[in-house]
């Protein structure tokens, strides 16, 4: 598969002066000393060569293709080596019979003649028949030398026989045979074996062999995530990458027996901008690897946040206004990801096209029959194509019409077809941009009620979205360097689209009831998707994406159609798409100021439905395991709470009024206990009635009966609701409480999401943790229940020495080292009436929640509430405090003072202290 011939070879390695040496050594030394001479001398011709790659990719950083040769050529070389040495040297023989013949053959890809520093080496020692003494001697010791440099060898030792017949029943023998090279030993041997395969495997087996590679193809991008826009691809398995290049050569060449990647054009399977293309993505993929081996010392083919940007800047890519060297380089490894993609369908298409013509059932179910007529698209086999080569050039329009008749009648795009979108695409201009048509039919796709995921992901694919909305083509294919987000900007936006419409068809129903229930009430769907689309369409812009988001957005809607009103709805929901998530998760609920402030902005229930809808999906497109229980009950709750408000005008005075309801339904909640709540709830201040939820005073006030007299009672309850565990304390209140608590439960293992902490008229504190494992999940078997209640019982009895135990236990995300996360504090004494609110964002780790709860302890503060959000690598902790007399701190030495005493604790490199 790769032509390249190696410049100045002999300074990768000089396989007649290494010869020369070992023979040298060999006629100068005893048998007995020989071996380690000759280990050492190849040794060093390996280190050599490895360092004169290494430098030379260095020098040239893109030169994948030349790296990857290289490293085939070096390992060619030293086999050539040692077979002589081993032949001619330890087990020569002079009258060697017919069956004692031996040829050596690289497979896999090694066979293609490509390598990575730390690939394995595939190679197949072949003989005519059953393996003689001597066959078996020379492999063995040549096996032996192998190891002895530290290379990871895969090896066989079959006759030609066992090789057809193990190449019959395995595809995976198969695969490899296919791409078998010569590299030493009996030439004849090596022809005859090739001779054979073609002859006795390949032949008639040409139509199973591509259905298994694809089938096998499916699968592994399954497993790797199924999306080449995953944000830590692996260059050689995932979706786009090395492996999909090269499941395409294998094809070309198990049905036309081409030798190298350029013979696909001579056998029309690849126009030679194809092919240029296929090099193009090959050789910079190959890079990466090439470089991914060189950084870690080992095979690691995953581009993972760590590595991202050590591997961008080997690559001498540079920082730009608004995205960072790795964001570019990762944005330019999807775009070639994305192209394999769509050669991949061209590719394929036209493989089917070839076995139409030479038999009537071809080599796929395909585009074959009489086709009809759709508005002048030829539609046959569930296939919609463009009826000639010049239809798109001569009306650019049909390019949106094709995507529009393709949602409605359920079609897919003919891949040939998709080739001349992607060849013509350019040709849709500010004339085509602003085409009444060509806008309605592009709405018309956006705010489908079928499958607009689907046939946008096409249109994106095509190039076509990008050159008709180029701002959202400025996102294709972006990246967010961070943990949080797990797809590219334009990945991310696509899945959101088809989230809404899944939610409307009522598939998620039971993620997403209030969603599902909203969908039905708002006025304007076509505000909604166009909200969608354009939330994160000014991302990388270096501003505000918000509010850059919204003024593109004034200047798009227009276009596509939308009225007056829709543009200023789509507008404001651009602008305040974070808005709702901010106060859910990083705020206090049960704050009356809370739900006042954002129903300021919020003003209408039309914005309050579609901005909800517009943050449930965001969230959940974000990738797997970001959506959960907890998120779902917190906007939950802040929209009922904000629709009442709006719909009712309620004022604070009704405060009596609601503390007495909840009272009374709390009595009615607990049934035989009811007389608890007059009984034990005189003990609690009207705040701690507002700020719980029924369920959870039921069972503090169960609690506190019970634990009359004792000084500390812990309890945990299974919350399956809010998707985590209920820990209640309940312990006579002391300074210090709290983040001894919270050390206690990190120390379980436990992650704290949300804390309300509340003091008893005699004193008692009643403390209500809302806790998760490291990955998410509640805790919910009884040795989880009992390691938390023993881990905060000796962290409250000083049995264990908290600080020290809590730095050493291992990050949860061991890859958020990759980033760069500046600790920031910020105070708000506008969010709350009674209390101060301090907001702290830093790099989320196990001790993080306790250092900080310390720092507010010895900074003399009450904390009343504590709200944790966690994005990926980041963590946003967030406390409601007053000072030791129940008032806000404002005087600016106060707050500068704890501000140090905060950035200290969230640093990662101030000395623990016990």
């Amino acid at each position: 598969m790769n032509d390249l011939r190696i410049p100045n070879q002999r300074a990768v390695i000089d396989r007649r002066a290494l010869t020369a040496a070992i023979d040298a050594e060999v006629a100068a030394k005893p048998p007995a000393g020989q071996r380690m001479k000759v280990v050492e001398a190849l040794r060093a011709a390996l280190a050599h060569g490895r360092a004169e790659i290494a430098r030379r990719l260095e020098e040239r950083p893109a030169a994948g293709h030349d790296a990857a040769a290289a490293q085939a050529f070096l390992v060619d070389q030293l086999l050539r080596v040692i077979h002589d040495h081993v032949v001619n040297n330890v087990y020569p023989s002079g009258h060697r019979s017919s069956g004692e013949r031996l040829t050596i053959m690289a497979v896999g890809g090694y066979g293609r003649g490509e390598m990575a520093p730390h690939s394995d080496v595939d190679i197949a020692f072949l003989t005519p028949s059953k393996q003689t003494h001597w066959c078996e001697q020379v492999i063995e010791a040549m096996l032996y030398f192998l190891w002895d440099l530290g290379l990871k060898v895969g090896h066989s030792s079959r006759s030609l026989d066992d090789m057809v017949r193990m190449a019959k029943s395995d595809i995976t023998i198969c695969t490899a045979l296919l791409e078998g090279r010569y590299v030493w030993g009996d030439q004849e041997l090596f022809e005859e074996a090739r001779r054979r395969f073609f002859a006795e495997v390949v032949a008639g087996t040409e139509r199973q062999f591509v259905t298994e590679k694809l089938i096998e193809r499916n699968e592994r991008h399954k497993r790797l995530g199924d999306s080449r826009y995953v944000v830590e691809p692996n260059v050689k398995e995932g979706k786009g990458g090395l492996r999909d290049l090269h499941t395409l050569y294998w094809i070309g060449k198990y049905i036309h027996k081409v030798r190298s990647v350029a013979e696909l054009v001579d056998v029309g399977l690849l126009t030679p901008k194809e092919y240029r293309d296929f090099r193009r993505a090959e050789n910079f993929f190959w890079a990466v690897r090439c470089h991914l081996h060189q950084l870690t010392n080992r095979a690691e083919d995953r581009l993972t946040f760590d590595l991202q940007r050590a591997v961008a800047e080997r690559m001498n890519f540079a920082d730009r206004p608004g995205k960072s060297a790795v964001e570019r380089f990762m944005q330019y490894f999807f775009l070639q990801a994305k192209q394999v993609g769509s050669l991949t369908g061209v590719f394929l298409a036209q493989l089917e096209e070839q076995s139409a013509k030479k038999q009537r059932k071809g080599l796929f179910a395909g585009f074959r029959g009489r086709p009809k007529t759709v508005k002048g698209f030829k539609v046959a086999s569930s296939r919609i194509a463009a009826p000639d080569d010049g239809w798109f050039a001569a009306d650019p329009v049909r390019m949106l019409e094709i995507f529009a008749i393709a949602d409605e009648q359920g079609l897919e795009i003919h891949p040939e077809t998709m080739r001349l979108l992607t060849r013509d695409c350019r040709m849709i201009d500010a004339a085509v941009r602003k085409d009444p048509k060509a806008n309605e039919l592009f709405l018309g796709v956006l705010t489908s009620k079928r499958d607009p995921e689907t046939v946008l992901r096409w249109m994106n694919e095509a190039g076509v979205f990008g050159r008709f909305v180029p701002e959202f083509g400025r996102v294709n294919a972006q990246m967010q360097f961070d943990m949080y987000h797990h797809y590219t900007v334009d990945e991310h936006t696509i899945r959101a689209i088809g989230l809404l419409v899944r939610i409307e068809k009522g598939e998620l129903a039971k993620d997403h009831p209030l969603a599902t229930l909203l969908l039905g009430k708002i006025h304007s769907r076509r505000a909604l998707f166009c909200a969608v689309l354009m939330h994160d369409i000014a991302k990388g812009r270096g501003g505000d994406h918000s509010i850059l988001g919204a003024e593109i957005a004034k200047r798009l809607c227009p276009r596509f159609g939308l009225t007056e009103e829709e543009t200023a709805l789509v507008s404001w929901l651009v602008r305040q798409h974070l808005i709702m998530s901010a106060t859910a998760f990083k705020r206090d609920l049960a704050d009356w100021k809370t739900i006042t402030d954002f129903v300021s902005v919020v003003q209408s229930l039309e914005r309050l439905r579609q901005l909800t809808l517009l943050t449930i999906v965001d969230i959940r497109a974000v990738g797997p395991g970001v959506w959960n229980s907890w998120k779902r009950q917190l906007l939950a709750e802040l929209y009922n709470a904000a629709e009442e408000r709006l719909r009712l005008g309620h004022v604070q005075s009704h405060r009596a009024e609601r503390i007495e309801a909840k009272k009374q339904a709390v009595a009615a909640r607990m049934d035989d206990n009811g007389a608890l709540v007059e009984r034990m709830g005189k003990l609690m201040a009207d705040a701690y009635w507002i700020a719980e939820s029924e369920d959870v005073i039921a069972l503090n006030l169960a609690q506190l009966d019970q634990a009359a007299g004792e000084p500390l009672s812990i309890t945990t309850t299974y919350d399956a609701a809010r998707g985590a565990t209920l820990v209640m304390v309940i312990a006579a209140d002391h300074p210090g409480l709290f983040y001894r608590i919270a050390g206690g439960i990190h120390l379980a293992g436990g992650n704290i999401i949300d804390a309300r902490i509340h003091t008893a008229k005699n004193g008692t504190a009643v403390d209500n943790f809302l806790v998760q494992d490291p990955l998410g999940r509640p805790f919910s078997e009884e040795a989880q229940f009992a390691r938390l209640k023993t881990m905060i019982g000796d962290a409250l009895a000083n049995r264990v020495p908290l600080v020290p135990q809590l730095a050493a236990r291992p990050l949860a995300r061991p890859r958020a080292e990759a980033f760069e996360v500046r600790p920031r504090v910020e105070f708000d004494n506008d969010a709350s009436n009674r209390f101060t609110v301090v907001e702290i964002s830093a790099r989320d780790r196990p001790a993080l929640l306790n250092r900080l709860a310390r720092a507010l302890f010895e900074a003399r503060l009450i904390v009343h509430s504590a709200h944790i959000a966690t994005y990926g690598e980041r963590a946003i902790d967030t406390f409601y405090v007053t000072d030791l007399f129940a008032g806000k701190i404002d005087t600016a030495s106060r707050l500068k003072s704890i501000e140090k005493r905060l950035l200290e604790a969230a640093s990662e490199d101030v000395p623990e202290v016990a």
